[in-house]
């Protein structure tokens, strides 16, 4: 079919030429074939006609648009306009078309006027028709074009979690860290323990951020607030205990809270037995000591505390024996045993 459509257009572009138009005129006006025309020629009119109807057969089996031969191109057309119309060809009996087709087989330019000779409108349709058939040809690469599909929309309506918030802020401050924007992370870490206070990795990071910033009322603040939702965090009652310290607090009221937390601790009731002894309660401070002694017998910092609170109790013979075993432990720095010695010289005299 397309070379048909090519045909078409071929005879559409030839529309103007004078021989075309001159030749329109003949083919209308023709009058009734007389009964008195030779058979030899009409003979070889049908002969040409289905020489012609098979050659245009074989090209569109074998699809050779460009193997065609350009004489052959016209009558392709003018081969199917009378084939379709004569189906008696092989019989030689005279008909009313065959004379019409006998004057235009000399000219196959002109077949095209014949097909349309019933009807004068035809050949204007016949020529449009390759017109439209090549624009929609053209309009159809446009339609190929695949649009751009819209990116899926996050589905509505799902709200996140407090727990959600908490981590994804977290996760926010850890990466500001990373990159050195130190005052970005505390704010992250901020509204983390907002969404959910109970956040102990966002509390515990912003904890020491406050303290490296120097920023100690901001880090006693958070360290009571964690305290106080959860009072089994021995290690956060040290530390706040610790900043109460340095800022002229005891401290020991934070460190009872969480007492009842700390069994078997020694490193918990060895400091409160330390804040003890600074507040001259000496008796509670031997206790804490003995405490922290059974988890490790051999520390001769806790030996050396013990003894001075027993010293301060008017209880020299277990002062005596509490400094010299802080003496054996073999644990003290230079600057201690120097002072443990000299207090067992003064037991001495």
């Amino acid at each position: 079919m397309s070379l048909i459509n090519k045909m078409l257009q071929d005879l559409d572009a030839r529309g103007g030429q004078p021989g075309l138009a001159a030749g329109a005129p003949e083919i209308k006006p023709v009058a009734p074939p007389e009964r008195t025309f030779p058979w030899l020629r009409v003979v070889l009119v049908a002969a040409l006609v289905a020489v012609l109807g098979a050659s245009a057969y074989m090209a569109w089996r074998l699809k050779q648009n460009s193997a065609a031969p350009p004489a052959a191109e016209v009558p392709l057309d003018l081969s199917k306009a009378p084939v379709a119309q004569e189906v008696p060809v092989p019989q030689p009996a005279p008909a009313p078309v065959e004379p019409a087709v006998a004057e235009a087989a000399p000219e196959p330019e002109k077949a095209e006027p014949a097909k349309a000779a019933p009807e004068p409108a035809e050949p204007k349709v016949a020529a449009a028709a390759p017109k439209r058939e090549a624009s929609v040809v053209k309009r159809e690469p446009a339609k190929a074009v695949p649009k751009p599909v819209a990116a899926p929309k996050a589905p509505a309506g799902k709200v996140e979690t407090t727990t959600q918030r908490a981590e994804n802020g977290y996760r926010r401050a850890m990466a500001s860290l990373e990159d050195g924007r130190v005052t970005e992370a505390i704010g992250n870490l901020e509204g983390a323990l907002r969404a959910d206070p109970r956040h102990e990795a966002a509390r515990q990071t912003l904890i020491s951020l406050l303290i490296e910033a120097k920023r100690p009322e901001e880090a006693i603040r958070q360290l009571g607030a964690a305290l106080a939702l959860d009072a089994r965090q021995p290690a956060m009652a040290m530390l706040l205990a610790r900043l109460q310290l340095e800022r002229g607090s005891p401290g020991i009221d934070t460190l009872m809270r969480t007492l009842p937390y700390a069994a078997g601790n020694g490193e918990y009731h060895a400091f409160l037995a330390g804040a003890l002894q600074r507040e001259e309660r000496h008796r509670e401070a031997v206790e804490q000591y003995r405490q922290a002694l059974r988890t490790a017998p051999q520390n001769g910092v806790w030996w050396m505390g013990m003894a001075i609170s027993l010293q301060a109790e008017k209880r020299a013979p277990e002062a005596v024996v509490a400094y010299q075993k802080a003496r054996d432990s073999g644990s003290l720095s230079p600057e201690l045993l120097g002072f443990v010695d000299r207090k067992l010289k003064q037991f001495a005299q």
